[in-house]
């Protein structure tokens, strides 16, 4: 469980609080903050400076703190071998940290106009289960359910069946993890893998985001999310994901583990959602559909992105 200061910062995470966080510590930074714009609001608040060509990105408590600092030596580590990947600001420190809040920098990537296929989503995906990590870079395992149990035990304006049904079903599933075998030796794994944390820049580089998920541990970790997204949801088409799988070399829905690694995955975007419940209806109203459907094994996971 938390302490009561982390569950206090995660209650009062707000979008008014990240920018109050994201001003102080431009100010700390010596970056002009004025102007800038939120980009996205979810585990983490990025904001985009009007003055110069950087990300700020807010973290919602401290307890965030390992896997930022993991973040940024992953970057770093990327820009040392030239793997296509954001890359932090080297001229800040990295990372500040903002009434309990670790924020980070990092150089924008200017985008073309085209999105990232899911050809490109394999070949990465591939290419980055092939390096070799180096010594004194100190991956973690892989952390299989995240921040679902805070999610489950601190978000407020959640029914207490619900926290009870989510109780039960992640015992369920833990259960179901420790009879797994995996096929594949493990290695470096994103942990977040799907086509939203690729960017294609102005020069048609595809390049690789987000790295709070990072971790040394068995690749079908990362195979599990467009697995499902194709498998679930349906939002992957059959032409896309056939071409992920003929470029990464494996199809995850042959492994008779998947139904497991599926069902986790479910499990932690209705979490991943639910944290946002109060922020605005329609968040609200697509987490009463993922639960609804979560209760029901063989009902159709008609979920929309976000």
């Amino acid at each position: 469980m938390p302490s009561d200061g982390a569950q206090e910062a995660t209650e009062g995470f707000t979008s008014a609080v990240a920018t109050r966080v994201m001003a102080a510590a431009c100010r700390q930074a010596q970056l002009v903050s004025e102007g800038a714009s939120l980009i996205r609001f979810g585990e983490n608040a990025l904001f985009g400076l009007a003055s110069h060509p950087v990300i700020v990105r807010v973290a919602r408590t401290v307890d965030y703190l390992p896997s930022v600092r993991n973040e940024v030596e992953v970057s770093r580590w990327f820009t040392r071998v030239g793997f296509p990947a954001a890359r932090v600001v080297e001229d800040v420190e990295q990372p500040l940290i903002v009434d309990g809040c670790p924020v980070t920098f990092w150089h924008l990537i200017r985008e073309s106009e085209r999105k990232a296929s899911y050809r490109e989503l394999g070949t990465v995906l591939r290419e980055l289960h092939s390096l070799r990590v180096p010594e004194g870079l100190e991956l973690p395992a892989y952390d299989v359910f995240g921040r679902s149990d805070l999610r489950i035990e601190t978000v407020p304006g959640i029914p207490d069946d619900d926290r009870e049904f989510l109780r039960k079903r992640g015992g369920e599933l833990r259960d179901r993890l420790s009879e797994l075998h995996f096929d594949i030796p493990k290695g470096p794994v994103h942990g977040d893998a799907h086509g939203g944390n690729l960017m294609v820049d102005r020069s048609s580089q595809v390049v690789l985001i987000d790295f709070e998920n990072f971790c040394f541990d068995y690749p079908e970790w990362d195979l599990m999310v467009p697995a499902t997204e194709y498998d679930s949801m349906g939002w992957v088409g059959d032409a896309d994901y056939t071409e992920f799988v003929e470029a990464y070399g494996r199809d995850l829905r042959a492994w008779s583990g998947f139904a497991t690694l599926r069902a986790i995955q479910e499990f932690r975007m209705t979490t991943w959602l639910m944290q946002n419940v109060n922020e605005n209806p329609d968040v609200a109203n697509e987490y009463a559909r993922r639960i609804a459907s979560l209760r029901d094994d063989d009902a159709p996971r008609n979920w929309l992105p976000g």
